[in-house]
């Protein structure tokens, strides 16, 4: 086999494969092995006709293709490596040369990984974030787990009140016609969640159980439901049942339910304590994210369309398994959004070619410092991973494929490069405050559309 690469431009190449007639006609006869079952020849029990005569009456190229399709993946495989090339697309395949006694010659047409021109991505000046922990998040924290250890109770002498668990029956009306989604029964709804559309909630309180209300709403005007948005619309609700939450008191016998802690100054000391290991990790994290993109900014690179479809790709597959993983399909999320697929999917493209342009600059420091990953270093990060499952490094590694390994050690390299970035900035502290944080938040909360590469276990 031999080969030989053109340029076409703009990262696309044109791989060129010779496959000699003897190789070419093995392939041909592995075809012929494959299918002859299947060919039925007059005067012969089906599959025992010899080649010769299959060939005389379906002709000699009967078996072409499937001899193609035997020898070409290797041929491919083989050129690609010969030729250092590293592809980012699937390859479009043409055949030039086919035939009896003639070398098998093919071209295959593939994006490759595009050239980065670093720009600065030494002593950037960055600023990191500093989230501090005080006695109310540390309150708030067991606040929340007295509401996770409350008793429910049934209450059947008042009406409903602000913080009640409400069970009702709903159908609302748009110019009293009833519209798709907006009919339920036994819905439970905690009043001052807000969980329906403004106004709802608080038009409840008061209802005495088995009263029937008409609530007058209106719809906001970023309704992801373009028919139902900004427009006025009326609920016909019948109130079922109320419940309250009784939630126990905040002493050390609570503390002993609920943790392996005796008193409730062990247990705050606990909660404060991995409370600012996260707050670290969080600081540490969108520093280096941080980082990444300022250095990514700084570079050049022509990313190839194919690459930035992939991770698009890769975004909304994960998005769907997410989904999955609440019992909610793809399909049906959309139907919701009123959205279509190819819609969503442009909602991703711009933090798609971010992230490909990102790991393309990483790949490209981590080239010009000369940092890989070690063998030391992935059997540590394995370790790490053996101990988060609570298994041994030998039963662990067992399920690791090969395809894993790579992951790993191409993750232990990122670290190593944003770990490079780190020590070669410049770096001013910034305190957050809870207030700056809120707000923050709530700009940029996005669905979480990303998950790492999973290992086998992972999957399981």
């Amino acid at each position: 086999m031999s080969s030989k690469v053109e340029n076409l431009g703009n990262n696309k190449v044109k791989v060129e494969i010779i496959v000699s007639a003897e190789e070419f006609e093995k392939g041909v006869d592995q075809a012929f092995k494959k299918n002859a079952s299947k060919i039925n020849i007059p005067g012969f029990r089906k599959g025992k006709a010899p080649r010769n005569i299959i060939e005389k009456m379906y002709g000699k190229e009967i078996m072409y293709n499937d001899a193609f399709d035997i020898v070409a993946p290797d041929a491919y495989e083989n050129a690609i490596k010969e030729n250092n090339l590293e592809v980012v697309s699937r390859p479009e395949v043409d055949i030039t040369q086919i035939g009896d006694g003639k070398d098998l010659i093919f071209t295959a047409e593939v994006y490759v990984k595009p050239e980065v021109k670093l720009g600065d991505y030494k002593g950037l000046k960055v600023e990191k974030k500093v989230y501090n922990v005080s006695d109310a998040d540390i309150d708030a924290e067991i606040e929340s787990m007295r509401n996770k250890n409350a008793r429910l109770i049934t209450v059947e002498d008042r009406a409903l009140q602000d913080g009640d668990i409400s069970n009702i029956d709903f159908e609302g009306f748009v110019d009293n016609v009833p519209f798709d989604g907006g009919k339920g029964t036994n819905f439970e709804l905690t009043i001052g969640s807000g969980q329906f559309i403004p106004g709802f909630e608080e038009q409840l309180i008061g209802m005495n159980i088995k009263e029937t209300r008409e609530i007058n709403v209106k719809f906001p005007e970023e309704y992801h439901s373009k028919d139902l948005a900004g427009k006025d619309s009326m609920f016909r609700v019948t109130l079922n049942s109320i419940k309250t939450k009784e939630v126990p008191a905040l002493d050390d016998e609570f503390v002993k339910d609920v943790s392996e802690f005796d008193t409730l100054a062990e247990l705050k000391e606990d909660l404060k304590k991995k409370a600012t290991e996260r707050n670290t990790n969080r600081s540490k994290i969108e520093l280096e994210d941080e980082l990444f993109k300022m250095a990514a900014k700084n570079a050049e690179v022509d990313i190839p369309a194919t690459m930035i479809d992939a991770e698009v790709d890769h975004m909304v597959s994960d998005y769907d398994w997410r989904l999955q993983m609440q019992g909610m399909k793809l399909e049906m999320y959309l139907k919701m959004m009123n959205q279509d697929l190819n819609t969503f999917k442009a909602g991703f493209r711009e933090s798609a070619e971010e992230r490909v342009k990102v790991q393309l600059v990483i790949d490209k420091i981590a080239e010009e410092e000369k940092i890989e990953a070690d063998e030391k270093e992935i059997n540590e990060k394995i370790q790490k991973m053996a101990e988060n499952y609570g298994q041994s490094v030998e039963d662990f590694s067992k399920n690791l494929r090969e395809d894993d390994k790579k992951y790993i050690a191409g993750d232990v390299k990122v670290q190593k490069v944003a770990d490079f970035l780190v020590e070669n900035a410049k770096i001013t502290e910034t305190e957050v405050s809870k207030e700056e944080d809120k707000k923050e938040e709530k700009k940029t909360r996005k669905p979480r559309t990303t998950k790492a590469k999973t290992t086998k276990k992972e999957e399981e």
